[in-house]
C-alpha cells in the first residue's frame, strides 16, 4: 500500500483532527455517490477505497495496532476518535464493566454538546445493557452526524445485519419496538457486535 499519508495528503507529523478533516473532504470529493452516472464512477470508487484503506491504516498506527475493534484480549481501542479526554475516560470505563459509572459522566455532557462521539459511546453502553433497539438508534444518530467514521458506522452495520440475520430485522422507529427480534437473537446481536464496546457475551460464538 502507499504511505497513508500521502494518500490523505497530509504530513505524518499532523494532528488527529487535521488527518481527519483530509479525509472527509476527499471522501465528500471522491464518494461514489457522486459519480453514479458518470464514467468516472468505478475510479471514484477505487480512489475512495484507497483512501479508506489510507485512513484505516493511520488509525490503527497511531492506535498502536488496533483498529478500534476488539483484540484478542477482549478489550477495544480507549482513544477517542474526536481526542476527547472525558470520551477516553467513558471508553475505559466501558471495557472495564464500569457501565453505570460511565453512563453517568456521558449524561453530565450538556445537551448541545452532544456530538457524533457521544451517541456513539451512549449505544455502546446500551448495548452491553442489552437495549438493542436503543443502541441501534443511537448508533443510527452517531452516524448522520459523522458518517464517515469508520467505527460508528462498523457498529451500526453490524448490530443491523445481525439483528436481521438471526431475528428478522427489528425497526428503530419511535414507537415500533421489536419485529422478529426475539432473546435468542438478540443475544447473538450483542455477540456479534459488542466487540465495539470489548469483551464477549458468549464464549461459544
Amino acid at each position: 500500500m502507499n504511505d497513508p499519508y500521502k494518500v490523505l495528503g497530509v504530513s505524518s507529523n499532523a494532528t488527529d483532527e487535521e488527518i481527519k478533516k483530509a479525509y472527509r473532504e476527499l471522501a465528500r470529493k471522491y464518494h461514489p455517490d457522486k459519480y453514479r452516472d458518470s464514467d468516472l464512477a468505478d475510479l471514484a470508487s477505487e480512489k475512495m477505497k484507497e483512501i479508506n484503506a489510507a485512513y484505516e491504516e493511520i488509525q490503527k498506527m497511531r492506535a498502536g495496532g488496533s483498529s478500534g475493534r476488539t483484540n484478542n484480549s477482549g478489550s477495544y481501542n480507549t482513544r477517542s476518535s474526536t481526542g476527547n479526554p472525558k470520551y477516553s475516560q467513558i471508553r475505559r470505563m466501558i471495557n472495564s464493566g464500569h457501565f453505570d459509572e460511565a453512563d453517568r459522566i456521558l449524561n453530565e455532557v450538556d445537551e448541545a454538546s452532544r456530538d457524533a462521539e457521544w451517541n456513539f459511546l451512549k449505544g455502546c453502553i446500551l448495548l452491553k445493557r442489552g437495549h438493542y433497539v436503543d443502541a441501534q438508534r443511537f448508533f443510527d444518530i452517531a452516524c448522520s452526524m459523522d458518517p464517515y467514521n469508520q467505527e460508528y458506522s462498523a457498529a451500526q452495520q453490524e448490530l443491523a445485519r445481525r439483528a436481521n440475520g438471526y431475528g428478522g430485522g427489528y425497526t428503530t422507529t419511535r414507537g415500533g419496538g421489536c419485529s422478529g427480534c426475539d432473546i435468542c437473537s438478540g443475544l447473538l446481536c450483542a455477540d456479534c457486535c459488542c466487540e465495539c464496546c470489548g469483551g464477549d457475551l458468549i464464549s461459544c460464538c
